[in-house]
């Protein structure tokens, strides 16, 4: 038995030693002209459009569902002419250039997942815009227009059907954060991008590909790791495992994405330690330190440091509306109304959607998950699909190919030279 131990721990440090053979030991910081060589590279990789489409923002309408509110049912331009609704949260009046938030959700969420909404009213009453919207295969853009499709996990045949999808995925933070400059109420050197479990990794290559995001907070994720790591094997090969082998040629991806982000913003990581997406690869404090120190050689010492919590008795779950993400948040951004939203007290999340009739997803609304969360602010109401739907059901039934998976699918795959002929299959996960 005891040798049978040393056996297990023998093949643990080679399996480290295995990982630790990708990264670079660096010696002086990466250049500017070495940052952008692996931008571009990067964006390349991913099939990410060079100029990115035209955002050409639609309005189709409005409304205040508490005081001080204002709700906008928009849509703006993505790859291949398509179109992604959003719902975009505001405060009725302004003050002066504001900061923006833009909201990624966890598989399977979309605008009308609950901490999107709860998120969205949040930070609009504390003075940003905030932009929420659904990712491709869900909600407005899932064949079916229903919640939790994850019809972007369908696999499509073709080597670069995995890249495009995460490309796309990635691009469409990046197209919401040139809507949020393209709105004359904010301010282009205030954006900020909050991420939840899967859409910690899109949130997180989306910011080390625009520099124009200047704040990121992460929560159920942020492990970016190496090759052959836990991103590169995950079974959700679509929007996930196939979109982060296409960066294996980066020496160090983890560190480097980081880097990229960190030579322009900053950024805030949040993790339960009983989150079995965090602890079965082992990515814990050793990790994490190890990543941002890596990090920080990468960008140089005028870089602010990666900033990374775990949180006793919390599991998975999207942290960025607590006290210490929106305090944070605050120090980065100066919302308007921010200190008021900090002396007014939380909300229990759990109780706030038995009030409300909000729906937080089964087997999710135990203390230790998404009903334990302590959020910030108090009073907010819970949106009906209606107030959540922006495009009136006869406009998308007419023009559903400008919005679903379905549609994206049929051009990715002609412009692979492969049949036109999709798959039908499905998943869950992370």
């Amino acid at each position: 038995m005891k040798w049978l131990s040393v056996k297990i721990l023998l093949f643990s440090c080679l399996c480290q030693a295995a990982l630790a053979a990708d990264t670079v030991k660096v010696s002086k910081p990466a250049t500017m002209v070495q940052l952008n060589r692996w931008r571009a590279e990067a964006r390349k990789a991913l099939f990410i459009p060079s100029p990115a489409p035209a955002v050409k923002p639609h309005v189709f309408g409005n409304l205040s569902p508490m005081p001080g509110i204002l709700v906008q049912h928009v849509t703006y331009g993505t790859q291949y002419g398509m179109r992604v609704p959003a719902v975009v949260y505001a405060p009725t009046k302004p003050k002066g250039k504001i900061p923006a938030v833009i909201i990624v959700a966890g598989h399977g969420g979309d605008k009308a997942t609950w901490y999107e909404v709860y998120a969205g009213m949040l930070y609009a009453k504390a003075g940003a815009v905030v932009i929420t919207y659904d990712p491709i295969g869900e909600n407005e853009r899932a064949s079916t227009h229903q919640h939790e499709a994850r019809e972007h996990d369908i696999a499509l045949p073709g080597a670069q059907s995995p890249a495009r999808m995460g490309g796309l995925m990635i691009g469409d933070v990046i197209q919401a954060v040139s809507y949020a400059i393209s709105r004359p109420d904010v301010d282009p050197k205030r954006i900020a991008v909050l991420g939840y479990s899967m859409g910690s990794f899109h949130a997180a290559l989306a910011a080390a590909l625009d520099p124009r995001i200047r704040a990121l907070v992460l929560s159920g994720g942020g492990d970016l790791d190496g090759n052959g790591g836990a991103w590169d094997s995950s079974t959700k090969t679509m929007c996930q495992g196939g979109p982060y082998q296409a960066l294996s040629f980066l020496p160090d991806k983890g560190a480097i994405l980081y880097a990229l982000h960190q030579r322009s913003g900053t950024t805030l990581i949040l993790n339960g330690l009983e989150d079995g997406l965090i602890t079965k690869p082992n990515h814990l404090d050793p990790f994490f330190n190890d990543l941002r120190t890596r990090a920080a050689a990468l960008a140089g010492p005028k870089a602010p440091l990666i900033d990374y919590r775990f949180y006793p008795g919390v599991a998975h779950r999207p942290s960025w509306v607590n006290t210490d993400a929106f305090t944070w948040l605050h120090a980065q951004l100066h919302f308007p109304n921010g200190d008021a939203l900090l002396a007014g007290g939380t909300t229990h999340i759990a109780e706030w959607a038995a009030t409300t009739g909000a729906h937080i997803n089964k087997g999710y609304e135990v203390e230790e998950r998404e009903g334990g969360i302590r959020a910030v602010g108090t009073g907010f109401p819970a949106l009906t699909p209606d107030q959540l739907q922006v495009v009136p059901m006869a406009e998308w039934e007419a023009h559903r190919d400008d919005y679903t998976w379905p549609a994206w699918a049929k051009q990715t795959l002609q412009v692979q030279g492969l049949p036109v002929v999709l798959p039908v299959q499905g998943g869950v996960g992370r």
